[in-house]
C-alpha cells in the first residue's frame, strides 16, 4: 500500500485543459509566424483559398451589408425627427459604419462561414490522416494547409470589411435619397465630413486583426480535431464560437485604445 498517492492533475482537470491549450495555442501562432514569412510562399495555394474565402462571400456581404445600412438609417430616423436633426443622419452613419459596424458586421458573418468552413475541413482532413500522409510524402501540411488559409484570410476579410462599408453606406443612401432626394456626392460628403486618420488606420488595423483571428482559430481548431466525425463538427462550431468571442474581446481593446490615442 503506497503512502502517498499519486496526482492526477497538476490543479484541476479544467485548468489543466487550460493551460495545455494555451500552450498549444502560443505554439501554433508561433509556428505561424516562422512559416509565414519563410519560403516557399505557395502564391497559387493563397489565390485559391482567397477565391474561396472572399469572391464566394460576396453574395451574402453584399446583401447582409446593404440592408444593415438601410435599416440603421431607417431606424434612426424617427429619433433625429424629434430633434429636428435629420440632416446628422449621413455623419452618424458614416461614425457608425466606419468605426464599428463596418468591421464587426463582416467579421461576424466570416466567423459563422469561413470559419466554421476552415474548422471543418482541416478536421475532416485530420481525422481522414490526409495530414498524416503528406508528411510522409515530405510535403509541409503546416505551409501549406495552414499558412495559406491564414494568409488568405488575413488578406480577403480586410477587402470584404471596406466592400461592406461602402454597401452599407449605398444602402443608407438609399434610405435617405427615398425620403430627401439627396445626391450621392452631397451624402458621402457628410458622412466623411467627420471621419478621421485615426478612425481609417483603426478600421484597417481591426480588419486585418479579425481576419487573422479567424484564419488563426479555425485552422488550430481543425488541425487538432480528435475522435473522429464527431470531432469535425466540434471543430467546425468551436472555430466559430472563439472567433466571435475574439472579435468581441479585440473590439472593445481597439475602441479604448484609439480612445486613448485621440485624446492623448
Amino acid at each position: 500500500m503506497t503512502l502517498f498517492k499519486k496526482r492526477k492533475y497538476i490543479f484541476t482537470k479544467r485548468l489543466d485543459q487550460l493551460f495545455s491549450d494555451l500552450y498549444s495555442t502560443v505554439r501554433f501562432i508561433l509556428l505561424f509566424l516562422k512559416d509565414g514569412f519563410s519560403r516557399p510562399f505557395h502564391f497559387k495555394s493563397i489565390l485559391h483559398q482567397c477565391y474561396e474565402i472572399g469572391i464566394k462571400s460576396l453574395p451574402l456581404i453584399t446583401l447582409t451589408g446593404f440592408i444593415v445600412g438601410m435599416v440603421f438609417t431607417k431606424q434612426a430616423r424617427p429619433s433625429l425627427e424629434d430633434f429636428g436633426a435629420t440632416s446628422w443622419l449621413p455623419s452618424l452613419m458614416g461614425i457608425a459604419t466606419i468605426k464599428a459596424l463596418g468591421p464587426l458586421v463582416t467579421a461576424l458573418i466570416c466567423a459563422g462561414k469561413i470559419g466554421s468552413g476552415i474548422g471543418a475541413e482541416l478536421g475532416s482532413m485530420k481525422i481522414t490522416e490526409q495530414i498524416e500522409a503528406m508528411e510522409v510524402s515530405s510535403t509541409a501540411p503546416f505551409k501549406y494547409l495552414v499558412v495559406t488559409r491564414i494568409w488568405a484570410t488575413t488578406v480577403s476579410i480586410t477587402i470584404l470589411v471596406f466592400y461592406c462599408s461602402f454597401l452599407m453606406l449605398l444602402g443608407s443612401y438609399f434610405n435617405v435619397h427615398t425620403e430627401e432626394s439627396s445626391s450621392m456626392l452631397t451624402y458621402f460628403q457628410n458622412a466623411f465630413s467627420t471621419i478621421t486618420f485615426l478612425d481609417i488606420f483603426a478600421l484597417i488595423f481591426k480588419s486585418v486583426l479579425y481576419g487573422f483571428t479567424i484564419g488563426i482559430v479555425g485552422c488550430y481548431k481543425g488541425y487538432h480535431a480528435r475522435q473522429g466525425t464527431v470531432g469535425v463538427g466540434r471543430a467546425a462550431n468551436q472555430a466559430v464560437v472563439t472567433s466571435m468571442f475574439l472579435i468581441f474581446i479585440e473590439e472593445v481593446l481597439v475602441v479604448q485604445v484609439a480612445h486613448w490615442i485621440r485624446y492623448f
